[in-house]
């Protein structure tokens, strides 16, 4: 590679966007290279703040130190609203950015001993805490494991430490490397530039886009970036790969806390990246930012939760540097650059279970010698017309077989296994085979339709995936990560051709009489269940065992479920816990990725064949349910009459609705209990109770007390909408409603700032704001007015839409209606959207969106408690797709200002 022409460092020029010219400044260190770099520290002293400590900033390829222009001055914002000063010192490598250019080709040790040698320059003392990005990560890295006396903290954005076996180099870098392209792409022209710049989402601004391109104007200029690139170590034979592996080996000795913020949209450094990161660091909080991508610096605000971390650092005394920033021996590694992560530690090292907890699979094995009825699949049923069934000790059988055939396989301790397969038999004795071995489950439904399971999918970033043919073929099409596990024996082309590399069926035959490893404790990670989606992208909610097992107690208790009690469930998260309660469980025929296609007659079906006492229920299903009630005969209906207690699950139901259910089990004491993913069960109440609180003058939907030794409070909300006040229990006070249980989650997948928001401003203990609005009454009842995010920001204060809702329903001719603002908020004027109940609706014949006739709009209005400003007709409310009956109040929101301000009217 030619040499460039040289020339020194240099500062920058004034008029930047974003970037102070006072805080550039150039460093010579001993070896005479100059360096630019930006420091707020001068600045900090000038207003009399002493810093705590110094970020140390290390850009990548091909940006350069204005990356991180937002922190430089975001800190010294923070410092004087009074939280502690930290210094920002970003640098910009040599033979990039204004830094000199040396004409020298720099490989990665020799940058990362140019960072030393620029810290002992700058005379830098700790404590520190390391930030890195692309490249600049790795670098950042290799000084922070070179440099464990000073070290206090890592965070990075994306960037990797590891190249993965089963993976190549990712495409854009396989490019720029090749042949010719290499130098043309690199250092010729500005295309390895401005396709970088070209990844920020949204679209960089032209004067942001053009700061950036400032110090990479002419071929000698981007004489660095061609270098970069030469030096990604391809293979184990490349120059750099040695110190790449031993950065990485010393970064999973690393103890000190580590913030990992991340763009899943990222074409060079994807979720596979950020998994093998946080398999090195699991201590780290982890964020990722669902709409980001490879310039997450530029694509979301970042810095404020970074200085939030740092500050709370300070505050617990954590950053100070020392030399407990690794656990274990230090040193060079020896092993090559594709070396896995070291496998994690026997749990039953670590483990303490509590004598208290009685694991999930408790009752499997006390029943592994059973010959009745554990789980039926009424889907398959045989020539005889009765459904497929495992006996308890068949499942047990399995479990054990298919545990021990996983850890055959390869499936550790704490290794995901995301499990695509239908309800049944063979789902059961996956989760409960997993569950034994300490993998950890992960469980997104066919519900969140295509788009909703590749996020949650790359989002989990599971190590194994078990399918059938359908969830193979998407993963193969979707490019899913995971070794990929078939549930269903496949001929051998068409293994190939879905990338399949085991089947199940050879999997638990290889476990036959194998002994199992050490079971996981209370406090290891048992699933990863991710939410519905109905309000966002679906988040993956982590539960420990301890949880799990809390959960299964609360239910068995408050629901008197014993070994004879059996359980019919449309809602398949409740089915997998039939062997954990000791009961049979069956799934009716349905589709589950549509709770809505559940008939009665197949409820009955259901029930018959395993004499069960308790259905669980969705309130789509139940819809669809009573709308099919007329093909019932004499015995399905006797079938049904057995039925002891009746549930619904998973989003608000009416008084009527629930009747209409319950007179189709005329024994069953109707239930609908409250939960939501993050807590499974919060509340419960009967029908009779709805009845009781329909003669209150509440607004909302009652959901009854706390149930299972939860507790709940409620956080006012202000004249802005926002649930500001101190939580209590104080009756009739409208705001977010928080939880707390034994069975409430561990924390959200990869999302600590929704944890963060999640646990802000509670009382002590465990609790969660669930970001639903409504208030308790004078009996300790909790009523349900919607979700904060629904709630409209009127001239008057905050109104919650449930309440008026339910007015509008009661008119004869509204099937379902959804109360929204539209306009600014603030002044929000209330809108109602209807869907009409009439004999075009029950026919299914289409339903023109748009302004509601005269007469429904009149008889909308009367009911209404508040002024509407209009009343607007839709055919099909949306709702989300795994309950298909939770309104999506935002996107008729928009829809409805869309058609007030003259836009296409369309559907919603």
């Amino acid at each position: 590679m030619p040499s460039t022409t040289p020339r020194p460092a240099d500062t920058v020029p004034p008029g930047l966007p974003g970037l102070d010219p006072r805080h550039s400044h150039v460093l010579t260190d001993a070896s005479g290279a100059s360096w630019h770099y930006l420091d707020n520290g001068p600045e900090l002293l000038a207003r009399g703040h002493e810093p705590v400590g110094t970020v140390l900033a290390v850009h990548g390829n091909p940006t350069w130190s204005y990356l991180w222009r937002r922190l430089v001055a975001d800190a010294l914002d923070a410092a004087d609203a009074g939280t502690p000063a930290w210094r920002v010192v970003a640098v910009d490598q040599l033979e990039m950015g204004l830094s000199q250019r040396t004409g020298e080709h720099r490989p990665l040790a020799r940058r990362v001993a140019d960072l030393g040698a620029f810290t002992d320059a700058l005379g830098l003392t700790g404590p520190v805490v390391t930030l890195g990005h692309d490249w600049g990560g790795v670098v950042s890295l290799g000084w922070a494991v070179d440099h464990p006396d000073l070290l206090a903290g890592v965070a990075l954005l994306n960037t990797a430490v590891h190249q993965p076996d089963d993976a190549p180099i990712p495409a854009p870098l396989r490019l720029a490397l090749a042949g010719p392209v290499h130098r043309l792409g690199t250092r010729t022209t500005r295309a390895f530039l401005e396709t970088t710049l070209a990844l920020a989402r949204p679209r960089l601004a032209a004067d942001v886009a053009a700061a950036y391109r400032l110090p990479y104007l002419s071929a000698d200029e981007r004489d660095g970036i061609e270098g970069f690139v030469a030096d990604i170590p391809t293979d184990a034979a490349h120059p750099s790969a040695a110190e790449l592996d031993r950065i990485a080996a010393g970064v999973a000795r690393l103890t000190v806390p580590a913030v990992l913020l991340w763009g899943p949209h990222d074409p060079i450094f994807s979720d596979r990246y950020l998994d093998d990161l946080v398999r090195r660091l699991p201590h780290a909080h982890v964020h990722r930012f669902a709409d980001a991508g490879h310039l997450i610096a530029e694509d979301v605000d970042w810095a404020p939760p970074v200085l939030s971390w740092l500050s709370s650092l300070s505050a617990e005394g954590s950053a100070t540097s020392g030399t407990d920033a690794f656990t274990g021996p230090r040193g060079p590694s020896t092993s090559g650059v594709r070396t896995s992560v070291p496998e994690v530690a026997d749990p039953s090292a670590s483990s303490d279970p509590s004598p208290s907890f009685v694991p999930l699979w408790a009752a499997l094995d006390a029943r592994a010698d059973d010959t009745a009825p554990a789980v039926l699949d009424m889907a398959a049923q045989g020539g005889d017309g009765r459904p497929f069934t495992a006996s308890w000790r068949a499942l047990d059988r399995q479990v054990r077989r298919i545990a021990a055939g996983l850890h055959d396989i390869g499936v550790r301790h704490g290794d995901r296994v995301s499990l695509l397969v239908e309800p049944g038999p063979t789902l059961t004795a996956l989760v409960y085979a997993c569950l034994r071995i300490g993998a950890v489950v992960v469980v997104a439904d066919a519900g969140l339709g295509v788009r909703g399971l590749t996020r949650a999918q790359r989002g989990a970033w599971p190590r194994f995936v078990v399918a059938q043919r359908k969830g193979l073929a998407a993963a193969r099409a979707l490019g899913w990560p995971g070794v990929r596990v078939s549930a269903e024996p496949l001929a051998p082309s068409v293994r190939r051709a879905l990338g399949v590399t085991h089947e199940l069926v050879n999997v638990a035959r290889s476990g036959e009489g194998r002994p199992l490893p050490p079971e996981p404790g209370p406090e290891d990670e048992a699933a990863v269940l991710f939410t519905s989606g109905s309000t966002g992208p679906a988040k993956g909610v982590v539960y420990r065992h301890a949880e799990l097992s809390a959960l299964r107690d609360a239910l068995a208790a408050h629901f008197d479920v014993g070994p004879e009690t059996g359980l019919v469930t449309g809602f398949a998260p409740f089915a997998l816990l039939g062997p954990a309660l000791g009961t049979r469980s069956v799934t009716p025929v349905m589709d589950v990725s549509s709770p809505a296609t559940l008939t009665a007659r197949a409820v009955a079906d259901a029930v018959r064949a395993s004499d069960a006492r308790i259905v669980f229920l969705s309130p789509a299903a139940i819809l669809n349910v009573v709308d099919t009630a007329d093909a019932l005969d004499g015995g399905d209906r006797a079938a049904l009459a057995r039925v002891r207690t009746f549930l619904s699950t998973g989003a608000p139901i009416s008084a009527e609705l629930l009747g209409s259910a319950a007179a189709l089990m005329p024994a069953a004491t109707p239930h609908t209990p409250y939960g939501m993913t993050e807590c499974l069960l919060v509340t419960d109440i009967t029908l009779d109770g709805i009845r009781e609180a329909a003669t209150a003058p509440d607004d909302g939907v009652c959901v009854g007390r706390p149930v299972g030794g939860g507790e709940v409070l409620v956080s006012a909300l202000d004249a802005d909408g926002a649930a500001t006040g101190a939580p209590s229990a104080a009756p009739g006070v409208l705001g977010e409603v928080l939880v707390r249980a034994g069975h409430l989650k561990e924390r959200y997948d990869r999302l600590w700032l929704t944890d963060l928001a999640a646990e802000r401003d509670t009382p002590p203990g465990r609790w969660h704001r669930t970001g639903d609005v409504g208030h308790l009454d004078d009996q300790g009842r909790l009523w349900i007015e919607g979700r904060l995010a629904h709630v409209l920001r009127t001239a008057d204060g905050p109104l919650a839409p449930v309440g008026p809702e339910q007015h509008v329903e009661r008119v004869p001719e509204v099937r379902r209606a959804a109360v929204v603002g539209v306009g600014p908020a603030g002044v929000h004027q209330a809108v109602a959207v209807v869907e009409p109940l009439d004999d075009a609706h029950r026919s299914g014949r289409h339903v023109r969106s748009g302004l509601a006739p005269d007469d429904l709009a009149a008889a909308v209005r009367a009911a209404s408690p508040v002024p509407l400003a209009a009343v607007l007709v839709v055919g099909r409310m949306p709702t989300d797709v795994r309950h298909n009956s939770k309104i999506d109040r935002i996107r008729l929101a928009a829809w409805a200002d869309r058609v007030l301000t003259g836009g296409r009217v369309g559907r919603p």
